[in-house]
């Protein structure tokens, strides 16, 4: 199984894009996968992001199977497969 986790916050365009390229990937490709989006101050706080992405600058913040991975490496991987 695949575990994608997207950290976003409000009014920031590339959370909604990375939400919207694990919606189309989830949808689009077979498999067993589990996609979550995660909004700061809803579903987590600073402290926790902080805990789980300690080098965090930016949003989104997104996990693949516990790994970080950045918006661009998500976005170029969902987009070859699509």
């Amino acid at each position: 199984m695949i575990e994608v986790i997207v950290y976003g916050k409000e009014s920031c365009p590339q959370c909604v894009t990375a939400k919207n390229l694990m919606d189309r990937f989830k949808d689009t490709i077979p498999g067993e996968y589990k996609c979550t989006y995660k909004k700061l101050d809803v579903d987590f706080t600073r402290e926790e992001l902080f805990a789980i992405f300690p080098d965090a600058k930016t949003f989104p913040q997104i996990s693949v199977n516990g790994t970080s991975v950045t918006f661009d490496q998500f976005k170029t991987t969902i987009d070859s497969l699509l």
